[in-house]
C-alpha cells in the first residue's frame, strides 16, 4: 500500500497525539472500539505529489460533541469552529488541526448543503468534489483510496467524483474549483466530462455570492502558472461568464508575464494577472470591483493602474521622476510590469524588444526604490505672508508646487518662500 509514514509532517508529535486520541488506542482499526480518524484532503494529496504541506485536516467517525469531550479530558483546546457542519478545531502548542465528522448530503441547492453525520467512509468520500481531494491516510500513514484518486494523481488528472454534472449541481462553485485545481495540479488536457459539465452549468455561477467567486478566482490567479486553466476557461466560456471584461481583451499576455515573473523572481500576484486580462478602463474596473466585491485595497490597486499615465521607456530619469510624483509609483509599476512581460515575450531574436526590456527593467527598478520628495511649503506658509484663508491659498501652493516639480525638485524652502513673496507683492 502507498504510505505517508515517512513524511516529516506525519511524524509531528502533535498530530500523533490527536490521532491517538480520536482512534482510542491509535490503531488503524480502532473504529470498533469507538472511533476512527484519518487525515484527509490536501495534506495527503500534496504529499503524494511531492508538494509542501501546510494545513492538516482530519476526518472522524466521532460526532463533534464526542471530539470535544475527548479533547477536554486530554487537556487539548477545542474550538467549535463549525458544529453545524461537524467541524471542531483542536489546538496543540498553537497549531490548529481541523477535525470534521464524516458526512452525507441530505439536501443541496448549488450554494449550500444540509448534511447528516455518518460513519461511512465511502459515502464521505463520494460527497467530495474531486478525486484527488478525497484521499485519506490512516493512523499508520497508509493511504486509503475509495474513489480512484491515486490513479488521477499519477496522471495529474483533475476529475470530478462520479457524475460531474451532479457534483456541480450540488455546489456551483465547483466549476471554478475544477479549473483552480487544474491550474495547481493538472497536466495535459482537462478531463472532458468535467469540461462539458462546467460549460453546461456556467450560467449558475451568477447564483453564487461575489465573495465566494472572487475568493476562488483569486486563488486560481495566484497559481504558479494559471495560463492553461485560463485558456480552457475561455474555451468553454466560463471566463467570460465571471469576467466579461476579458472577452475582447483576451489572455494572450499571461504566458509571457508568467515567464517574466519566474525569470525575475516576482511573487505571483493575482491582481497583476487580473490586470493582464482586463482593459485599463477605470469605469469598467470600478464596476468589476463592485460586482466581485474586491477589498478597498484591491479596488484601489486596479484604479491606480487604470489611472496611471503610461511610462515611455526611453524617457529621462528626471521626466520619469516627475511622472512618479504626479501619478504615484504603484499604478505605474503595474503598467511597467505588464509592458515588460510583453516586451520579454517578443525579445527572442528581436533586438529592439531586447533593448526595450532593458529600459523597462531600469525604470521598474527606479520606481521600486523611489521615495516621493516632500514639497517644502504648506498652507500656513502662504497665509503667513498675508494671504487670507480661501481658494487663493490652494491656487498659490499648487502653482509653486508645479514649478518645483518641473524644475526637478531642486528649489529649497527658502527659494520657494522668496518666490511666493514675489507673487503676492
Amino acid at each position: 500500500m502507498t504510505g505517508l509514514a515517512d513524511q516529516a509532517w506525519f511524524r509531528d508529535p502533535a498530530l500523533g497525539r490527536i490521532l491517538a486520541l480520536l482512534n482510542d488506542d491509535g490503531g488503524a482499526d480502532a473504529g470498533a472500539s469507538g472511533g476512527e480518524a484519518r487525515i484527509v484532503g490536501g495534506a495527503v494529496r500534496n504529499s503524494l505529489m511531492d508538494l509542501p504541506v501546510s494545513d492538516i485536516d482530519i476526518a472522524t467517525t466521532l460526532r463533534p460533541e464526542a471530539v470535544m469531550e475527548r479533547a477536554a479530558e486530554a487537556g487539548i483546546k477545542a474550538v467549535p469552529t463549525g458544529l453545524q457542519h461537524g467541524t471542531v478545531t483542536l489546538v496543540i502548542d498553537g497549531k490548529p488541526f481541523e477535525v470534521t465528522t464524516l458526512r452525507t448530503d441530505v439536501e443541496t441547492d448549488g450554494r449550500h448543503a444540509k448534511v447528516a453525520f455518518s460513519t461511512d467512509w465511502k459515502a464521505d468520500a463520494e460527497r467530495r468534489d474531486l478525486t484527488i481531494n478525497a484521499l485519506y491516510a490512516d493512523a499508520k500513514g497508509e493511504v486509503v483510496d475509495l474513489v480512484g484518486g491515486l490513479a488521477d494523481i499519477e496522471r495529474r488528472n483533475i476529475r470530478f467524483i462520479g457524475d460531474a454534472a451532479k457534483r456541480i449541481a450540488e455546489d456551483h462553485l465547483r466549476i471554478l474549483r475544477f479549473f483552480r485545481f487544474f491550474a495547481y495540479y493538472g497536466s495535459g488536457r482537462p478531463d472532458s466530462e468535467g469540461l462539458k459539465a462546467c460549460a453546461a452549468a456556467r450560467s449558475k455561477l451568477k447564483t453564487l455570492s461575489a465573495e465566494r467567486l472572487w475568493s476562488e478566482l483569486r486563488k486560481l490567479l495566484g497559481a504558479a502558472d494559471p495560463g492553461r486553466a485560463l485558456l480552457w476557461m475561455r474555451q468553454v466560456a466560463v471566463l467570460t461568464e465571471i469576467l466579461p471584461e476579458s472577452e475582447l481583451w483576451g489572455i494572450d499576455a499571461i504566458p509571457s508575464l508568467v515567464a517574466t515573473e519566474k525569470a525575475l523572481g516576482w511573487t505571483p500576484d493575482p491582481l497583476l494577472r487580473l490586470a493582464a486580462i482586463v482593459p485599463p478602463d477605470a469605469a469598467r474596473l470600478e464596476a468589476l470591483s463592485g460586482r466581485l466585491k474586491l477589498s478597498n485595497a484591491e479596488a484601489a490597486t486596479l484604479k491606480a493602474w487604470a489611472m496611471a499615465a503610461p511610462a515611455n521607456d526611453d524617457m529621462s530619469s528626471a521626466a520619469f521622476e516627475r511622472l512618479l510624483y504626479r501619478n504615484g509609483a504603484d499604478g505605474i509599476m503595474t503598467r511597467l510590469k505588464l509592458a515588460l512581460g510583453v516586451a520579454r515575450g517578443k525579445a527572442e531574436g528581436d533586438f529592439d524588444e531586447m533593448a526595450r526590456s532593458a529600459r523597462l527593467t531600469k525604470l521598474l527598478d527606479y520606481a521600486a526604490n523611489w521615495k516621493k520628495p516632500q514639497f517644502p511649503l504648506n498652507g500656513g506658509d502662504v497665509m503667513s505672508v498675508g494671504i487670507a484663508s480661501g481658494p487663493r491659498v490652494g491656487a498659490l501652493l499648487a502653482g509653486l508646487e508645479n514649478q518645483w516639480v518641473e524644475e526637478n525638485f531642486v528649489s529649497d524652502r527658502a527659494a520657494l518662500l522668496a518666490r511666493l513673496l514675489e507673487q503676492v507683492q
